[in-house]
């Protein structure tokens, strides 16, 4: 049996603290992965070389973006990549060339991006004084629906002559 005197007395201050605690407690949080690049290329600011895409819906509207801007031809290995809107260009605004620009956009959407949902369309010309000109602008609503229930829209302006 020990004796008062063999026991020794400790205090809790000095145990400390276990060294995976401290690190939670020091937890740093890691950068977001970037998903894609943003178009049009512009330089980084420190980790990336060029700006990215960190959120999945704004990779996806910018690669919507870019299906419907390039004409076939255009994308070096792809050569059917596009919606070719460029040929209809002069037209949009009437009823027959916004429906021709509906089915190429729907038709390349369904072969590039088959996750869209595509749901509105409309166009509206803006005609300069010279009347030779015009801006034409086109706006697309569509919806993610593995992403989310959100509705998302997209302008897209070309410019034309004839």
């Amino acid at each position: 049996m020990a004796t008062r005197q063999d026991r020794k007395l400790y205090s809790f201050k000095s145990v400390g603290a276990r060294s995976d605690s401290l690190i939670q407690e020091r937890r740093i949080t890691p950068e977001p992965t970037p998903i894609g690049l943003k178009t049009p290329l512009q330089l980084g600011n420190g980790t990336n070389i060029f700006k990215m895409h960190y959120s999945l819906e704004d990779a996806i509207k910018d690669n919507l973006r870019n299906l419907i801007m390039t004409n076939t031809g255009e994308r070096l290995g792809r050569p059917n990549f596009g919606a070719n809107l460029m040929e209809l260009a002069l037209e949009l605004g009437t009823e027959t060339s916004d429906q021709q620009a509906m089915m190429r956009i729907k038709e390349s959407a369904a072969q590039f991006l088959p996750f869209v949902n595509l749901v509105g369309f409309a166009t509206e010309v803006d005609r300069f004084d010279n009347k030779e000109v015009a801006k034409v602008d086109l706006f697309i609503t569509y919806t993610i629906p593995k992403i989310s229930t959100k509705q998302h829209g997209l302008k897209i302006t070309l410019y034309t002559a004839g």
